[in-house]
């Protein structure tokens, strides 16, 4: 039976650009060395972080190719895969090359807003399709539908080959009302850098983070304390970072951890259309707090 093996600090890994729009694979493979030098458990590749929509079907398959190549198996990768075509979804799994992944993550469909037993067969259709363990991500913010507690309950006890679930609800209530009814194999993983701390603490199994590109060490050692049971010292890092979090987000995703990293000289500061780099004014209040946590 398939157990989860994507817990701690995961990383919704970024697509770096070049000025001129194209990949840009050099900046990729410093930030992936970057976090796996500094406390990133897995990482995820192609997801919303990664501005997957706005890449080819080519482009998609070199970052893969490039990540495995890099990561050389020093951490477990998780890759989107998911859509609101369940047979297209079925046929990538199937017809894919899955070396070097070792989990698809998959997210509710989008705009054609399923039913709780629409999304529970198309779920079930992808456990049975895919050669991998499969991760769930539910994020009504951006799908237009919420996977209710008792649906991913009832899939995680009916397909063994769903491990976990990212959850980006925003409702701790529906966190923890998976988390007391879901089967021992499965974990809950916090998928709203805000709400890490809190879901960690109610026994999620770690966060697919969007912060830990750029402050992998800190976000990771949250995580560690909570999970050794040293509350106040994680309760500490956290509050650190609290403005940073809605700073983030609200010039939109990944907009405002690009700025970050490249007011940290990581990447150029490049996103593609219809995705804009963030507000000077979001940007400058996000380079003042770094300079207070002296990072």
């Amino acid at each position: 039976m398939a157990r989860n093996i994507f817990k701690g600090l995961g990383v919704a890994l970024i697509t770096p650009f070049t000025s001129d729009g194209s990949v840009d694979f050099k900046s990729l493979t410093c930030l992936v060395e970057h976090l796996i030098d500094n406390g990133a458990d897995f990482l995820c590749i192609l997801a919303t972080t990664s501005e997957a929509p706005c890449l080819s079907a080519y482009e998609k398959e070199e970052v893969k190719k490039h990540v495995i190549d890099i990561n050389r198996g020093r951490l477990p990768i998780l890759m989107g895969c998911g859509g609101n075509n369940t047979k297209a979804i079925v046929d990538e799994l199937k017809n894919s090359d899955w070396r070097g992944i070792d989990g698809v993550l998959s997210v509710c469909p989008y705009y054609n807003k399923p039913s709780q037993e629409g999304l529970y067969q198309h779920f079930k259709a992808i456990a049975e399709a895919s050669p991998l363990p499969v991760v769930l991500y539910n994020v009504p913010g951006r799908t237009g539908v919420n996977l209710k507690a008792d649906t991913t309950v009832r899939l995680a006890n009916d397909c063994e080959n769903i491990i976990a679930i990212k959850e980006a609800s925003g409702s701790l209530e529906q966190v923890d009302e998976i988390i007391k009814n879901k089967p021992a194999r499965f974990d809950v993983i916090s998928g709203d850098d805000a709400l890490t701390f809190s879901m960690v603490a109610s026994g999620a199994a770690g966060s697919i983070s969007v912060i830990g590109n750029a402050l992998p060490k800190e976000v990771s050692r949250m995580i560690r304390l909570e999970f050794n049971g040293e509350y106040e010292a994680a309760r500490t890092i956290h509050h650190r970072f609290t403005e940073l979090y809605s700073l983030l987000f609200i010039d939109g995703n990944p907009a405002g951890v690009k700025a970050l990293l490249h007011e940290m000289g990581f990447i150029e500061n490049v996103l593609r259309l219809p995705l804009v780099p963030t507000r000077i004014t979001t940007l400058q209040k996000m380079t003042e707090i770094l300079k207070t946590l002296k990072i």
